[in-house]
């Protein structure tokens, strides 16, 4: 079957944001769809996998009440996400704080992205605003390797960059999967200072879609259930390799210890070498999910109380023979 893989981001006051949390449940509940969308006062934040054939309902439905939502898409054989999940978020991208998104940086279309790579100079300053693990398998030229492990690390990142660049003369150029997080941390880099902000409209995906794989290195982290996919129809080099062997490889895996949970990068012989983990202890781990061997390994999902228990009675019984 043909599903739609959609990604979109409306700022728009919402008045009574539960309420419409309520109305995209009862309006979804009768689509083949699946995903994550939260809603707050501020607007909407969708990842989501739709069956083609119901597309045009669900753009009529949401341009209706939504009318400037750019929806980016690609295509899939089968839905990208395990469930629906439709909810009330505090936060659209995580911060911790407010921002007056008309402060933010200048969003910049895919082919003056493109041109600005190509003449950039010493003052200029591309930063991936996504996570270490996302930069590993694919990144423009020219972006550094984020120290983030989580979003809410990006303020003490501008910080320090504020300390050791001229405010006035560098160019700071953001860029992010689909756009929503150079909202926010545009409006940030601006609050510390920086005079020049500008970030890639649409986010990768759109540029993707639009530019192909000019000035792009490898392939795109998302967070569903294809985890590392090419931003363009034609293949792309890989440049991540497996964390054991060091083969060329972009495939994930989350560690099968599940006190661990790690992702990590492996080929598929090490990862059942390594029974699904991350490294040597987490082999000898108490609480190891048993692995199950496949080239296209989708994201751990919680298991149920019963499965958590069989692994707890196996445990047990291994340790008094």
């Amino acid at each position: 079957m043909d599903y739609l893989v959609l990604a979109f981001y409306t700022f728009q006051p919402i008045p009574e944001p539960h309420r419409e949390v309520k109305r995209w449940k009862r309006f979804l509940e009768n689509l083949d769809v699946m995903g994550r969308i939260y809603l707050n006062k501020d607007g909407v934040n969708a990842q989501m996998s739709l069956l083609g054939a119901e597309a045009e309902d669900f753009y009529g439905w949401l341009l209706k009440d939504y009318p400037k939502t750019e929806v980016k898409v690609h295509r899939c054989q089968e839905h990208a996400f395990p469930k629906m999940t439709v909810k009330y978020r505090e936060q659209l991208a995580a911060m911790d704080r407010e921002f007056d998104l008309s402060q933010g940086g200048e969003h910049v279309s895919s082919e003056r992205w493109a041109q600005m790579i190509e003449e950039r100079d010493e003052d200029t300053v591309i930063l991936d605003v996504r996570n270490d693990y996302e930069w590993d398998v694919g990144h423009f030229e020219g972006a550094k390797r984020p120290e983030l492990k989580t979003f809410r690390e990006f303020p003490k990142l501008a910080e320090e960059l504020a300390k050791v660049r001229d405010l006035k003369k560098t160019k700071v150029m953001m860029y992010c999967t689909g756009g929503i997080r150079c909202e926010l941390y545009s409006c940030l880099m601006k609050e510390e200072g920086f005079e020049n902000v500008y970030q890639l409209d649409g986010g990768i995906i759109k540029y993707g879609l639009e530019k192909g794989n000019k000035h792009w290195k490898g392939n795109l982290f998302v967070f569903d259930d294809r985890l590392v996919v090419p931003i363009a129809e034609e293949k792309n080099a890989v440049i991540s390799q497996c964390s054991q062997c060091q083969e060329k490889v972009d495939t994930y895996y989350n560690c099968a210890n599940m006190d661990c949970n790690a992702l990590f990068i492996s080929c598929l012989a090490c990862a059942e070498k390594m029974k699904g983990c991350c490294s040597s202890s987490c082999i000898e781990a108490p609480r190891r999910r048993p692995f199950e061997v496949t080239e296209n390994p989708k994201p751990f999902r919680k298991l149920s109380f019963e499965e958590k228990q069989m692994l707890k009675d196996a445990s047990s019984c291994q340790s008094t023979q």
